[in-house]
């Protein structure tokens, strides 16, 4: 959905790929709490929202996509001789 891939949040987290695939797959055992709020910060702003337990309804913690505005212009009906620039 976020096309996240783990070179992408590599690059843009400082956290090496490999390390990424090993807390993934539950065997980040080099990973220290500094790696951990990279990626967190990181996926933040590529559009995932954190919950805490019972936030957003109820259940334990997860994870939401945030909502994204979108700058793509007028959609087709919206179209109009009074905004036609």
């Amino acid at each position: 959905m976020l096309d996240i891939t783990i070179d992408k949040l590599s690059q843009e987290s400082g956290v090496a790929a490999l390390l990424i695939l090993q807390i993934e797959s539950g065997h980040g055992y080099d990973a220290t709490p500094q790696h951990y709020a990279a990626l967190k910060l990181t996926l933040e702003r590529m559009g995932v929202a954190f919950l805490d337990a019972g936030e957003g309804g109820n259940g334990g913690e997860g994870l939401r996509l945030v909502a994204r505005v979108s700058d793509d212009g007028l959609r087709p009906e919206e179209l109009t001789a009074a905004n036609d620039d």
